[in-house]
């Protein structure tokens, strides 16, 4: 029963994670064409309109893959998921589930990546340069980076599930705000990718997933990121769990 549930959950993951890198990676294309028909991409301020509508999609994607992940009983496309949760204190899979669903969400990460490279119209093909993970400082300053992202990326992720306002729509706005922010903040250092299954995507697609930098870089550090992030959620924000009572003799 354990084990059918395990690959049921890890299948889940992989198509997920498919849709996602697919979904994200197009967000890119989808902004430009959206400000292409709005007719501002010349105007001034345009680069704050296309942000705008950036976030706008982004808060639609995540909508859509809240209502997806939920119907398929807790899928997760993103892997720091799992430590970040074990860290925190709350419910997490047992560690045989996520021996199943590491793999699976880094082989759907890799099927999204291939299948957007090939299906994206050529007028925006130069788009995914900017959607996959790409290292442009050394590697301990990018390990750095990525981990600190991730940190803060989780810390936003668990507050605002946790904690956060009842309506999921205002939910919904302050993670795609926060993701936004963070992705800026980290352009010019890592990509940023925060999500280490899909930066194996994309390294597969472009030859590197077999190189020391993107195991450093984008899995070890956003773990450790992750689980500090998940410490932290759980030392500040989350009421210690009252002492046993003592009977008296």
């Amino acid at each position: 029963m354990a084990m059918g549930a395990a690959a049921r959950a890890a299948a889940a993951d992989a198509v997920v994670t498919f849709l996602w890198v697919l979904c994200a990676s197009a967000l890119g294309a989808a902004t430009a064409a959206v400000t292409s028909f709005l007719g501002v991409q010349e105007v001034p301020g345009a680069g704050h309109y296309a942000l705008l509508v950036t976030a706008c999609l982004l808060a639609a994607l995540l909508f859509a893959f809240d209502l997806l992940c939920g119907a398929l009983g807790g899928a997760s496309f993103n892997p720091t998921d799992f430590a970040a949760s074990y860290a925190a204190g709350l419910d997490s899979p047992s560690l045989f589930s996520v021996a199943l669903r590491f793999p699976a969400q880094a082989a759907g990460a890799v099927g999204g990546a291939l299948a957007i490279s090939e299906l994206m119209p050529e007028q925006y093909k130069h788009t995914l340069a900017v959607a996959w993970p790409a290292l442009k400082v050394d590697p301990h300053t990018g390990a750095l980076a990525e981990g600190v992202l991730t940190f803060f990326v989780t810390l936003a992720v668990l507050w605002v599930i946790v904690k956060g306002p009842r309506y999921t729509v205002l939910r919904i706005l302050m993670l795609s705000v926060s993701i936004l922010s963070l992705i800026l903040a980290g352009a010019e250092y890592t990509g940023p990718s925060m999500n280490p299954a899909n930066a194996f995507g994309w390294a597969y697609v472009n030859n590197w997933h077999n190189t020391w930098e993107q195991l450093y870089v984008y899995w070890i550090c956003p773990f450790i990121g992750a689980m500090l992030a998940g410490w932290v959620f759980r030392a500040v924000f989350l009421p210690l769990p009252p002492k046993p009572k003592t009977k008296k003799a």
